[in-house]
């Protein structure tokens, strides 16, 4: 899990849980959407990267775009392609969406 999901997860023992509300929401989405819509054969890991860097800038869904931005540069995608994606989704999504997630797309690149 942690190869397909560069510096999102501490190095050691994973223990998702930390005994507050909600603590098996993170757990859910690892199996779900990991296990299930990414180990899916239709599309490989780049392109699923590309599909959804483009659904959270619509989303405008920031927190998680950081993410996925690192995961997309381990899955192949280069910095030109990425920010063909934000002009992209600009047009569809909107421009406020497409400079919020430029931003959030040139810290991670640059850290």
């Amino acid at each position: 899990m942690r190869a397909a999901l560069p510096g999102v997860f501490p190095e050691g023992d994973l223990d998702l849980r930390d005994g507050r509300l909600g603590e098996d929401l993170v757990e859910i989405g690892l199996t779900s959407v990991w296990g299930s819509l990414w180990a899916r054969e239709g599309l490989g890991p780049r392109d699923r990267s590309l599909v959804t860097l483009a659904i959270l800038i619509a989303l405008g869904a920031e927190a998680e775009l950081r993410t996925h931005v690192r995961i997309a540069v381990t899955n192949g995608l280069t910095e030109d392609e990425i920010a063909e994606v934000l002009y992209h989704a600009g047009g569809y999504a909107g421009f406020p969406r497409a400079t919020a997630a430029r931003a959030v797309v040139r810290e991670v690149l640059s850290a």
